[in-house]
């Protein structure tokens, strides 16, 4: 170990502090702490993090003369297409599936913090009926588009299913898809892999230590993920298997269509590039980001960057001027991604998040804050869409797409029963769209909207839950639904209704 010429580039970038604890630690932890220092690109990120913070206080407000909405002729709306061209889409989708053209990236790399749990997000159970995880329905859902897919074509196309894992998160995903055979995937098609780390820093730009011989690190945002792709040839893989254009998505929204062929088929009707699904704003201050363009780019603009004056202008029908809201959902061909890979990466803006990190106090005890007291560096999955030739945005119903499950239990929103209540109340609709009905414990006819009810005094749920193998996205239960009158709980599973045992 070069001692003098680390503690010299350590105190050349301010960073002198992390070896006051080197006196104290074993010669093994001596070289765990120096072999984590040394791993470190000073230069690099401390560029970052001046670059950040630089950026922060220069883009607290986007100006409203450089905002516009994403033009009417790139988008394209699910519930105002007829549904002849939603099958001509889905059909379209299905055929690049059964080409082995589609792939599925997922987004999976965050810790979960608010969430309160010690395991991946892709791993929680919601307490479906079935008891199914939100890897489990995925993984699920991939197989239905594959049998989809070969019931038009004939042809047997394989949907890979990219998964970007973090250093937190990529053991334990792994291990619990081995535990659980891939859920009938085909080992070889799930491909898990790293997204890189950053060190985290105090608001004084300094690193901070998580424990007296190790660096605190975090995930470098969902937008590390197209350096991650490099580094993990990832892209190549992609090329070998004929892959053309992906899907990619966060890992916590239950309600996902991931690979789905209508936006796929919209994409590629389009020669699109790059794409992204949004849903309207609900109002104008809700938190979610704006899919519009900036000084003629492409680029989501968080809430709290648009003027309140800007956020509630409306267009002639009454809807927002400012309302594609953004739900991490894009599409991009594989030629867009290499481009970004090689080509802009470098380039891509840190953001700040500023966060509660655990660190050493001088007395050598880990100290968890009560505030946030640092930062973590993210970029963005979608700051690469200013780089599109052709944008293509699909607006697509919140209550049919998104239900982001971000938050533990008794939360105001995004926790588990509200993801519970979406996808049970998705598929509550799916059945009686399919011709059945249900009725309560008393005889009486239930409506056509989950709403309580004498026999369910304490939930708004319905207790129908629909398998993934059963149905995608509510197409094929015809047979199996229309004419039934039927009793909560059920599920719905391929060519049979089962009444689950109450708890």
């Amino acid at each position: 170990m070069d001692l003098a010429s680390l503690r010299k580039g350590l105190e050349q970038h301010r960073q002198s502090h992390l070896l006051q604890f080197w006196d104290d630690l074993s010669s093994e932890n001596q070289k765990e702490l120096y072999d984590d220092l040394s791993s470190i690109d000073l230069d690099r990120v401390c560029q970052y993090f001046g670059k950040a913070t630089t950026g922060l206080s220069e883009a607290q407000t986007k100006s409203d003369e450089r905002l516009e909405p994403v033009p009417e002729k790139v988008c394209g709306s699910t519930s105002r297409m007829s549904s002849d061209e939603h099958k001509q889409l889905f059909d379209s989708g299905l055929r690049l599936i059964a080409e082995g053209k589609v792939a599925a990236l997922l987004l999976a790399g965050g810790q979960g913090t608010r969430l309160g749990v010690p395991y991946p997000k892709g791993m929680y159970n919601v307490q479906l009926p079935s008891g199914k995880t939100l890897y489990q329905l995925q993984a699920e859902r991939l197989l239905k588009l594959q049998e989809l897919a070969f019931k038009l074509t004939n042809r047997h196309g394989v949907i890979p299913w990219y998964i970007m894992t973090s250093e937190h998160t990529k053991d334990k995903t792994v291990k619990f898809f081995q535990e659980h055979s891939y859920f009938g995937l085909e080992a070889d098609n799930v491909i898990v892999f790293e997204q890189h780390m950053l060190p985290c820093f105090t608001f004084e730009g300094q690193i901070i230590l998580a424990g007296k011989h190790k660096v605190a690190r975090a995930p470098d945002g969902n937008g590390g993920l197209y350096s991650a792709l490099g580094s993990a040839d990832v892209i190549a893989d992609m090329r070998r298997r004929g892959v053309e254009c992906m899907h990619a998505y966060c890992v916590d929204n239950i309600l996902v269509k991931m690979a789905d062929p209508v936006f796929v088929g919209f994409c590629h009707q389009r020669s699109a590039d790059c794409g992204a699904k949004v849903v309207e704003k609900a109002f104008p201050t809700e938190a979610v980001g704006v899919v519009c363009q900036v000084d003629g780019h492409y680029e989501v603009v968080e809430y709290s960057e648009i003027a309140l004056k800007t956020a509630e202008l409306r267009r002639e029908d009454g809807r927002l001027t400012f309302n594609a809201g953004n739900i991490c959902n894009h599409y991009f061909t594989t030629d867009f991604i290499e481009s970004i890979v090689t080509e802009h990466d470098s380039s891509l803006q840190h953001h700040v998040a500023k966060k509660k990190i655990p660190f050493v106090s001088d007395d050598g005890s880990i100290t968890t804050p009560t505030t946030p007291n640092g930062i973590k560096m993210e970029k963005f999955v979608f700051d690469v869409f200013q780089f599109s030739k052709q944008f293509a945005v699909l607006e697509v119903l919140r209550e049919d797409e998104f239900a982001p499950l971000k938050n533990g239990p008794g939360a105001a929103k995004d926790t588990p029963a509200t993801c519970r209540s979406s996808l049970l109340n998705q598929h509550y609709r799916w059945v009686l769209a399919a011709g059945g009905k249900f009725m309560d414990s008393e005889g009486s006819v239930l409506p056509l909207i989950p709403a309580r009810s004498s026999s369910m005094p304490h939930t708004t749920d319905i207790d129908c839950e629909v398998s993934p193998m059963a149905s995608y996205a509510g197409e094929g239960l015809e047979e199996l639904c229309a004419n039934q009158v039927l009793t909560a709980p059920i599920q719905v599973v391929p060519g049979k209704i089962i009444k689950p045992e109450c708890s």
